[in-house]
Formats: structure tokens, C-alpha cells, sequence
């Protein structure tokens, strides 16, 4: 009886709490339904598509609010910009002792004029940097070369520790400098002050082409930006400085690009199979991409020589290519006089000149630069081109050296930037008559060039001298001759070792006996065990 009871107890116990737990678990469901906004985002609407379109619809809904949220903080935070701009002008108006020590007197009784003297001690500050006009320079040692970036890399000359001729920006400070150049260009390029025109182009970061800067540490930073213009052939260049303080822009040109030729020069002696290559890269991308160039070859000598023009001749047939020279000179070669001839045997109008060797790689972005980077009277253009390491070394571990095009990748183990060399320039031919040519008493190959660099160093034309991604010296076996001394010698195997291989690769190849050894007794061990 008594076990009978219990029973009847137990069971009541429990069906009283499975009936507890049920409400429970209601009233949490009806805590938690999502309402309002939610509830529409969960469950679609009546009228609405169902299932995964209805999703898409909401979804869509949200991130246009979420658009207008960001262009709402952006301009906000635009506005901050100035603000924090103004405000740091009138702090310096106010500093007397930076005021002192940079010697400049500001007048601190009347606001408008302490203004007015900050105002031209930052225009000091430009005209004392190599902005307007070129400074002369006593060597090239001296001389400040620029960097070359685009909105995902910078090509470096001073490398640091990490040793990358190209680089995405590590330092903090250098990516929020870049991309603060690009804002305030893009700023000043759709202020409305600029012309007036309602229907003129909205400029935007994807229109920035390339940049290049450089700093004078005394000074301030100079920056150069190149923009898409509204037509194909045209760009936009903006010239931006920051004297240590707030960035000034100098600068808001127009450039037509549209009927600037450019005159290559190749001085050539044999190498029939060189210029065979470089014609190859040649018709891509002069004939094919560019359109707006004069080819001309100097040859020196008779052997080889209608074997290269043959191959003139046959470019032109194919690709309808009528805009070349073709000079043939019965002497020794001399790279200064090949392209000294070359250059005084254009009959037209002023042309910009390309120094070029045949065993050049370019692209057509780098004919661009060319013309971006130079102006008559004004600019001269000394790419630092990057050189190839020896392929056989570099791909020696790969089943096949891979094609040219294919090598063309700017890293440390590939190659290295040719800052040492000169000899690939592009100028106009007046500038290069003015200064006065090449010293036509050097004969073959190397020193031409540094002497005619020198010459521009000392003048008051502007020499921007910077990196470029599209132009690459080709890997060639140096052959170091027996007449030399052996100092000469020396040098000259100091210079092929440099050529051939990264530093740590022509580490790999000393102590590859080391190396072999130790992956045999790396395998003797794993079969023994």
C-alpha cells in the first residue's frame, strides 16, 4: 500500500515538472522573438519575395544605409581635417621661440600679419627646395634621388634592413604619408575652384597613376603625382610640397602627351641576336601599344651589319613601321658618339630623346614616364633601371629557365636597382645640344655617361633621377679581358660577381660542397634508422 502511494507520488511530482519546464521554455521563446526591425530582417515581408531573394533584398537595404553612414563620417571627418589644420596654423603663429629659432620675426601684435609672415617663411621654405628651379650640385654623390610609388608599392633606393628594392610600405609613418599625398591631390584636383566646369571629371583614387618624392631634410618633401586626365592620351601632375609642416600645393598642370614623340637611340656593334630580342619587345610595345616613336641605330662596322638591317627591314614590312634611321659608321665603336650622331640627326622639330642599349627591357608605362618626367629647359629624366641576375642561377634549381616575361619580377633574389649606372636617359635634344653632348674622346663602353650626367648636376636643369618598375637590364655574360692590369681585372670580376648573382645566392654556390654533404649524411641517417 505505502509503495503504491509512493509511486502515485512520484508520478504527479514529475508530470508537474515536465509541465513547469514547458512554460519555461515559452516565455523564454517570447522573451527572445525579435521585433520591429529584426523580426522584418528574420522573416520576410508579406508582399515581399520569399526565401533567398528576400534575404538579398534586406541585405542590400542595410548596406546602402551603411554606405551613407561611412560617406557621412568621411565627411565629417574631412571636416575635422581642415579644423585641426587651421588650428595648428594659428598655434604656430603664436610660437615665438620656433618663430626665432627658424629666423623668422613674427609680428605677434596683429594676427592677420603673423599670418602673413608664416605664410612666407613656408614659401621660403619652397623656394630654397629644388621645386621651380634646378640647384647645382657638385657631384653625384650629392645629388637627392627621388622614390617611385603607386597605391600599392613603393621602389626604393635607400632599402633599410629589410633589403626590398619594392616594397607595400612597412613603417607605419611612410603609409599614412603616401596616402595622405593622395587625399590632398585628390582634394585640390575636384575643388570646385578649379575652372569652374560642372561637368568636368570626378577624380578618384583609382585614376592615380604613379608618384615619386623626395626629401631635403633641411627643407621639406617634395612630392609629384600623376593622375588620368579626362582624355586618353593626357595626364594630370600635381606638385605637392611639405615644409615640415602642412602640405602646399605648387602646382596643377596639364599634361598632353598625345603628340610628344619620342626619338629611341640604340648605338650597336654585331650582336645581331641581341637586336634581334630587342626588336621582338620593340614592335609589342612601341609599334603595338605606344604609336608615337622614332627608332634609331647607330652601327658601327660592316660585320653584322645588313643582317641588323634586315631586321629593320622586316619589322617595318610586317608592322607597317616606317619611323626609323638606320646610320652606318666605318669606325670603333663609341657608345658617347653613336648616340651623339643619333641624336644631332633628327631633322624636325625639339624631340625627346630615349639613350637606350639593345639589351634594354622596357614597357610601354615606362615611355610614359619618360614623358611625364622630363621638359624642354626645364627636366631631365635618369631612370635607376633594376638589372637581372644570371637566369641559370637563379631558376638553376626549376626544370627550365622560364621566358623573359616571366623573369621580369622586381625581388631581392632576382635583381638589384642599377644605381651606379647613367647610360639610360631620356632628355630633350635641345637640352642635350645646350649642355654640350657627350665627351666624343671616350671610346667604348662605360664613363660617357657619368660625364654627361655630371654636366647636368652642375647646370640649373632639374634631374629627377628615381626607380622604374618598366625598365629592366637584361642579364649578358661580362667577359673580362686578358690585356687588362690586374687591378683592372680585379674590378672587372668584382663587377661580374655583382651581375650574376644576389649575395646570398653566390653564397649558396661556395659552399655548395658543404651543402651536398650534408644532405648525404641527412640520407645515410634516415636509412639507417
Amino acid at each position: 500500500m505505502i509503495r503504491r502511494g509512493l509511486l502515485s507520488w512520484i508520478s504527479r511530482v514529475g508530470i508537474l515538472l515536465v509541465c513547469l519546464c514547458c512554460v519555461v521554455s515559452v516565455l523564454y521563446m517570447l522573451a527572445c522573438t525579435p521585433r520591429s526591425e529584426d523580426e522584418q530582417l528574420l522573416l520576410p515581408r508579406a508582399n515581399s519575395p520569399t526565401g533567398k531573394e528576400g534575404y538579398h533584398a534586406v541585405l542590400q537595404e542595410r548596406e546602402e544605409e551603411h554606405r551613407n553612414y561611412i560617406a557621412s563620417l568621411k565627411k565629417q571627418i574631412a571636416q575635422l581635417k581642415d579644423e585641426l589644420q587651421q588650428r595648428s596654423e594659428q598655434l604656430k603663429t603664436v610660437q615665438g621661440p620656433y618663430s626665432e629659432s627658424v629666423g623668422v620675426a613674427f609680428d605677434h601684435g596683429s594676427h592677420e600679419k603673423a599670418q602673413n609672415d608664416l605664410i612666407d617663411f613656408l614659401h621660403t621654405q619652397i623656394n630654397k627646395a629644388e621645386v621651380h628651379n634646378g640647384i647645382k650640385v657638385p657631384t653625384e654623390y650629392a645629388a637627392i634621388p627621388f622614390d617611385s610609388f603607386t597605391l600599392q608599392k613603393v621602389y626604393q633606393l635607400e632599402t633599410g634592413l629589410t633589403r626590398h628594392p619594392e616594397e607595400k610600405p612597412v613603417r607605419k609613418d611612410k603609409r599614412d604619408e603616401l596616402a595622405e599625398t593622395v587625399d590632398v591631390a585628390l582634394d585640390a584636383l575636384n575643388s570646385p575652384d578649379e575652372g569652374g566646369n560642372p561637368h568636368r571629371k570626378v577624380y578618384t583614387s583609382a585614376d592615380f597613376i604613379e608618384g615619386i618624392y623626395r626629401t631635403e631634410r633641411d627643407k621639406g618633401t617634395l612630392y609629384e603625382l600623376t593622375f588620368k586626365g579626362e582624355k586618353s592620351q593626357e595626364s594630370k601632375r600635381l606638385v605637392l610640397f611639405r615644409p615640415f609642416g602642412p602640405i602646399m600645393k605648387v602646382k596643377n598642370e596639364r599634361l598632353n602627351m598625345a603628340n610628344i614623340i619620342v626619338n629611341i637611340i640604340v648605338p650597336l656593334a654585331k650582336r645581331a641576336d641581341k637586336f634581334q630580342q630587342f626588336m621582338q619587345n620593340f614592335r609589342e610595345v612601341c609599334i603595338h601599344q605606344d604609336g608615337r616613336i622614332h627608332l634609331t641605330v647607330v652601327y658601327f662596322g660592316k660585320e653584322q651589319a645588313q643582317e641588323v638591317r634586315s631586321i629593320l627591314e622586316s619589322t617595318s614590312k610586317v608592322a607597317n613601321f616606317k619611323n626609323f634611321t638606320f646610320i652606318q659608321l666605318n669606325e670603333e665603336f663609341s657608345r658617347g658618339k653613336g648616340l651623339d650622331v643619333g641624336a644631332r640627326a633628327w631633322k624636325g622639330s625639339n624631340v625627346l630623346l630615349f639613350f637606350c642599349d639593345v639589351d634594354i627591357y622596357f614597357t610601354a608605362e615606362f615611355l610614359n614616364s619618360c614623358r611625364i618626367n622630363t621638359q624642354p629647359g626645364k627636366r631631365v629624366f635618369y631612370p635607376v633601371l633594376f638589372s637581372q641576375y644570371n637566369p641559370a642561377i637563379i631558376y638553376g634549381h626549376h626544370d627550365a629557365i622560364p621566358s623573359i616575361d616571366q623573369q621580369l619580377v622586381i625581388k631581392k633574389d632576382t635583381g638589384f636597382w642599377r644605381d651606379f649606372g647613367f647610360g639610360m636617359t631620356c632628355q630633350y635634344r635641345s637640352d642635350f645640344i645646350n649642355i654640350g653632348g657627350f665627351d666624343l674622346d671616350i671610346k667604348g663602353w662605360g664613363g660617357e655617361d657619368v660625364h654627361l650626367y655630371r654636366k647636368y648636376l652642375h647646370s640649373n636643369l632639374i634631374v629627377i633621377r628615381t626607380p622604374v618598375k618598366g625598365l629592366v637590364h637584361l642579364w649578358h655574360e661580362k667577359r673580362c679581358m686578358d690585356g687588362l692590369t690586374p687591378e683592372q681585372y680585379k674590378m672587372c670580376m668584382q663587377s661580374k660577381a655583382m651581375n650574376e648573382a644576389s649575395h646570398g645566392q653566390l653564397g649558396m654556390l661556395v659552399f655548395r660542397h658543404e651543402i651536398e654533404a650534408h644532405l648525404r649524411k641527412q640520407r645515410s641517417g634516415v636509412k639507417k634508422s
